[in-house]
């Protein structure tokens, strides 16, 4: 049976890639410092003999006892109210966390996927967004914390890979929806969601005119799943080309729910990107993979899950807080 450590587990994408594995015959070992992630996302697996977790913060020294076949290393904030929250926490778990997976992987002779982000191009200067696009990304400025971690991340990855002979893959993971997204994580699809839930005005930043294009996690998850078993060791996007802007996508959603709310509108934040579409040539040429959930499709199974939260949840305005994790 194949070994595979996964990281950020208890997240939104870590969970549902357990879940993956689980149903293709690996015995999987989750760990998370649960900084952002929540348990209730994996203990479903809790009960199952081929599933363990360690609780651990994976920018400090990583061990796993035991043969590994694979990591896949999905640690970081991912929403950017975390991520402005805990910066310096950010930037660790993309920089010391990825050294000290890729020490691992390099140790047990593993293959080690990691988690990249359409970040990494900034606020895009060509759109789509195509691999060999070096970027826009403003280093200094508030989102560069998770932008700059990333990037930092792919740049070791490759460094490992050429100059150890690690066998490495890196996906680019643009906007990605679905159940167990956290209402009030700062995207704007739960975002959108919780406001219409709780009847309150659905909030735009800036004109409404930027774009986004939306990829439900069931596509994310067999992307994420062929890249891992390919031979290519170059980033590939994975993400659901068919784009939208944010005004247009306040409005299914208002249609989506039923409700009635008013749309307003808020300054931008500094350095928050006008377009995000994924150019997903290279997925469909070297993995045969595509997005197959229409966002129609994508949107109702994710607002039934919003829809079904207990009430404390859905009127929680902060997930965490994070005092017990900065030093």
């Amino acid at each position: 049976m194949k070994r595979i450590l996964i990281t950020g587990a208890a997240g939104f994408l870590g969970s549902h890639l357990c879940d993956r594995f689980i149903k293709e015959g690996y015995h999987v070992i989750g760990m998370d410092n649960l900084i952002t992630g929540d348990l209730k996302n994996i203990e479903h697996l809790f009960k199952l003999e081929h599933f363990e977790f360690y609780h651990h913060d994976v920018s400090k020294f990583v061990h796993v006892p035991g043969e590994l076949d694979y990591i896949l290393h999905f640690a970081s904030p991912a929403s950017p109210i975390d991520y402005l929250k805990i910066p310096i926490q950010t930037l660790k778990v993309g920089s010391l966390g990825t050294h000290n997976l890729l020490g691992l992987a390099r140790v047990k002779k593993a293959r080690i996927l990691i988690a990249s982000t359409s970040e990494v191009y900034g606020d895009p200067l060509i759109h789509p967004q195509t691999e060999d696009y070096f970027g826009n990304v403003n280093t200094i400025g508030p989102r560069g914390v998770y932008d700059e971690a990333k990037r930092f991340q792919e740049s070791i990855t490759m460094a490992y890979h050429r100059f150890h002979g690690l066998e490495t893959r890196i996906v680019r993971i643009f906007n990605t929806y679905g159940p167990r997204m956290r209402l009030n994580d700062g995207r704007v699809i739960p975002a959108f969601i919780g406001q219409a839930l709780r009847g309150e005005d659905l909030t735009i930043f800036g004109d409404g005119m930027q774009t986004r294009s939306f990829c439900y996690v069931d596509d994310q998850v067999e992307g994420i799943y062929r890249l891992l078993l390919s031979d290519y060791a170059y980033p590939v996007n994975i993400g659901n080309p068919d784009e939208i802007t944010i005004k247009d996508f306040a409005e299914e959603i208002i249609k989506l729910t039923g409700t009635n709310q008013k749309i307003v509108y808020h300054p931008l934040p500094e350095n928050d990107p006008l377009q995000r579409q994924p150019d997903t040539t290279v997925a469909k040429k070297i993995l045969g993979w595509e997005a197959k959930v229409s966002r129609a499709e994508g949107m109702k199974l994710t607002y039934e899950y919003f829809k079904a939260l207990p009430k404390d949840e859905l009127l929680r305005e902060a997930h965490k807080d994070f005092k017990d994790f900065i030093k």
